[in-house]
């Protein structure tokens, strides 16, 4: 007499691997608490072939994918990882110095109102 056991779920893809929620790469960690990183926020990684043995896999993909200047979009795209979770992970990068960052737009770079007008004056006689 055989007894029949019930199979077990699976949890992974043979091609994919094993399945690893988003917030179990950061600890359960969502928000990045005194930098500001937006879309368009370039980083840039220092000495990625030294750093990226130091941190996890996940952040050392980061480290080499952003060997050169990269939005934070971009590099979210190269790793393959949700936008939250690279913020998080190039905000760890970034209080270790292994990241540089620079934003790109300051509320002072706006254009003034006698050049917005100056503008708007030019568009409309096109």
């Amino acid at each position: 007499m055989s007894i029949a056991v019930p199979r077990r779920e699976q949890w992974f893809d043979d091609a994919a691997g094993p399945v690893v929620r988003p917030y179990a790469v950061t600890g359960g960690r969502t928000r990045v608490e005194g930098i500001e990183l937006d879309l368009v926020t370039l980083v840039v990684a220092v000495q990625p072939d030294v750093h990226a043995s130091w941190v996890d896999t996940e952040s050392a993909r980061l480290l080499w994918a952003c060997a050169h200047p990269l939005s934070v979009a971009e590099a979210a795209a190269g790793v393959q990882l949700p936008l939250r979770v690279v913020k998080v992970l190039l905000a760890d990068l970034i209080g270790q110095d292994y990241m540089l960052f620079r934003n790109g737009w300051t509320p002072a770079a706006r254009p003034d109102v006698i050049t917005m007008r100056r503008v708007l004056d030019g568009l409309r006689a096109l």
